[in-house]
């Protein structure tokens, strides 16, 4: 399946554009299929018996990703240097939001010990986590990837800064299956982030 889902993958950026290329020749005679569109699979939350309030507070600020995967087509990576976006299979949210919110749902369920809210929410004395993704996308060996970096700061102060790079097998072929190791290495991605978090210092108040 692994060697079948390679070669299948190595093919589609040249498919791709041979396609649209004999549409665009042929005055799009025949009409395209419709769309489909994907979410990240839902992250799932704690029982609200089991949330506590702290008076630690982590504001998680939205999260940044590069410009090539800012846009509707979920990225293919078909070799070492070569990317195609997908016309077809499209992400049904812009990607950074769904990656915030997730980021935001799965660190209250690993961190039980902080009060975790959006940039909106967050107060004057919380740390801030800011992340940027570099690469999440397929890739020609059959893996979905995640990486980027991220940072905690404590006002202004830099607490921590950490790289990230997850990859996760597909079980099938295709897009769903894509997206959903996708989901799984974001995920993998936010368990990283919490045991880092562990381990920051617990920020002074600030005295008047």
């Amino acid at each position: 399946m692994m060697a079948s889902f390679m070669l299948r993958w190595r093919q589609f950026g040249a498919t791709t554009l041979l396609t649209i290329a004999t549409a665009t020749m042929a005055g799009c005679a025949a009409q395209s299929p419709p769309a489909n569109r994907f979410t990240l699979p839902e992250v799932e939350s704690p029982p609200s018996s089991t949330v506590s309030v702290s008076s630690r507070q982590l504001t998680v600020n939205p999260v940044e990703v590069a410009s090539y995967l800012d846009q509707e087509g979920i990225v293919m990576q078909t070799s070492d240097i070569e990317l195609n976006a997908a016309n077809q299979n499209l992400w049904a949210e812009e990607l950074g939001h769904q990656l915030t919110r997730q980021l935001r749902q799965s660190l209250s369920t690993e961190l039980s010990g902080m009060t975790v809210v959006s940039a909106a929410q967050g107060g004057a004395g919380a740390q801030r986590l800011s992340l940027s993704v570099d690469q999440f996308q397929g890739r020609y060996d059959g893996r979905a990837l995640a990486s980027g970096e991220w940072q905690l700061h404590d006002g202004n102060r830099l607490v921590m800064q950490r790289h990230f790079e997850v990859t996760r097998p597909l079980d099938d072929d295709g897009y769903p299956a894509l997206v959903r190791a996708l989901g799984a290495a974001w995920k993998d991605v936010a368990r990283q982030v919490a045991a880092g978090l562990r381990t920051a210092p617990i920020p002074t108040p600030a005295v008047d």
